[in-house]
């Protein structure tokens, strides 16, 4: 959340990934920075997965990621 914070802020579009594990870890951040930045969740665990795994969970939230960007 910081890193998109932080680039939305110097006027960069971007879009958070994470897993769906931090869902609310990821709500707090929100708040506490006061920014609704964008973000994207993906099927969790992350890190067990093949590299096929990932790139097929990176291209089924691809569309999301997309729609995410704001630019302005």
């Amino acid at each position: 959340m910081h890193d998109i914070t932080d680039l939305e802020g110097r006027g960069i579009p971007g879009v958070g990934v994470a897993s769906t594990e931090f869902v609310e870890a990821a709500a707090a951040q929100r708040q506490a920075l006061g920014y609704d930045a964008a973000v994207v969740f993906v099927p969790h665990p992350i890190q067990d997965r093949s590299d096929d795994e990932v790139r097929a969970l990176a291209d089924g939230a691809f569309d999301d990621i997309v729609a995410g960007i704001s630019v302005e």
